[in-house]
């Protein structure tokens, strides 16, 4: 049980059960179990009150539901880092801030450069944007001391910026036709968990009732119910009340359910494709060739060639004890896009299979390939390192929103 338990506890678990799933979900797809497997997707179920219902299907609910809880803990993180954590530093917050720039404005170019003329498929510019962080973070640690400890701080830090991209990505690009009632019932509870705030409640269950209802406005506005996670995140309370920080404790409550269970299963619902003829044909079209270039090179590009300019110009540093070769094995790494791509994709294209699913298949394939050539980069380049602790000072500061 000792060993089961440290197992869960390292930080490259999320990442292997992120590839189990995946493959878990290819396996499904393409044997006798398929059916099995396409039945279980399609399971619905729902909330019924009164006259107002909301039924979906399994994989909807996965999108929609859990990963809006992933989001609520996204925000949480991102809220921390920045009161409390490295991203409230201005000298480390120059360099992730620049590279995830980079990272997301290079590849959406060259997405976009691939599938310009084609309306429906420039739908999916973000894909090649977003990564993994659980899987960069699994490979990462694979190489333990070979490579500075720094460049996982890099990573962490720059996955955050990432994380917040993301946010506005989906907010901002990827919403329907909009619901005027429905936005305001948003605005409405917006405000509650305001007030909640303000008034310093100190539990948790007022917070998660204006969520919810939050999370059904956002459903029905037309806007991504993910984004209704990331804002009432923001509401919850840092600052300790009583000796007890709310955000705090449901950050780490969360923490194991979001690795072990939200992010596999979501991988497990979305990564089950079609291996058809089909399927392997369409990784020549436009779509699928940004998605492969766009993960493979053109982030890792952007990654460190707006870092390298920052660096230069002498207004950030290179990660303590890197070197450039390993700076650009790290920035490979962003290149696994795996289940935050597959996310954008299903929001960017709405499950549609009119690429033949080839546009997932891509995703899988340049996750794998980026994977790869990071590891193999890294560990070529590899020097034995000391352990490097970050000092992260813990003091709130007084002007904060609780």
């Amino acid at each position: 049980m000792q060993k089961i338990g440290k197992l869960l506890k390292h930080e490259a678990t999320g990442g292997v059960l992120i590839i189990i799933a995946s493959l878990l979900a290819l396996l499904f797809q393409n044997t006798i179990l398929t059916e099995f497997y396409n039945e279980f997707l399609r399971l619905k179920s729902g909330i019924v009150l009164g006259e107002y219902k909301i039924i979906k299907p399994l994989i909807l609910w996965v999108n929609d539901g859990l990963m809006a809880l992933f989001f609520f803990y996204i925000g949480l993180e991102v809220k921390r880092e920045i009161l409390v954590g490295e991203l409230r530093t201005p000298s480390r917050v120059v360099l992730p801030v620049v590279g995830g720039i980079g990272g997301v404005v290079v590849p959406a170019l060259c997405f976009l450069a691939f599938t310009y003329g084609d309306d429906f498929a420039m739908r999916g510019w973000a894909i090649p944007t977003v990564s993994d962080t659980a899987f960069a973070v699994g490979i990462l640690l694979l190489l333990g001391s070979k490579v500075p400890s720094s460049l996982k701080l890099f990573l962490l830090l720059l996955a955050i910026i990432d994380d917040i991209c993301a946010v506005v990505i989906v907010a901002f690009f990827y919403t329907s036709e909009l619901s005027n009632f429905a936005l305001i019932m948003a605005g409405v509870l917006i405000c509650v968990l305001f007030i909640l705030n303000v008034l310093k409640v100190n539990k948790f269950g007022f917070y998660a009732a204006a969520m919810a209802l939050l999370w059904v406005s956002f459903l029905e506005s037309g806007v991504h119910s993910t984004i209704a996670g990331v804002i009432a995140a923001f509401f919850i309370p840092l600052k300790p009340i009583k000796g007890y920080s709310m955000l705090r404790y449901v950050e780490n409550s969360l923490k194991n359910f979001i690795t072990y269970i939200v992010m596999p299963l979501f991988a497990f619902v979305n990564a089950g494709i079609p291996l058809t003829n089909e399927a392997f044909g369409g990784l020549m079209h436009p779509a699928s060739l940004g998605i492969i270039f766009g993960l493979v090179l053109a982030k890792p590009l952007g990654v460190f060639a707006f870092s390298y300019v920052v660096i230069k110009l002498k207004l950030a540093n290179l990660p303590m004890g890197a070197n450039y070769k390993q700076f650009l094995g790290l920035a490979f790494l962003t290149g696994i896009g795996a289940s935050m791509s597959l996310f954008i994709d299903s929001i960017a294209y709405n499950d549609s299979n009119l690429f033949f699913y080839a546009d997932k298949l891509a995703i899988l394939i340049a996750s794998f390939l980026a994977a790869i050539i990071g590891y193999q980069i890294l560990n070529k380049n590899a020097t034995k390192q000391e352990p490097v602790k970050a000092i992260v000072n813990d003091e709130i500061g007084e002007d904060e929103l609780g």
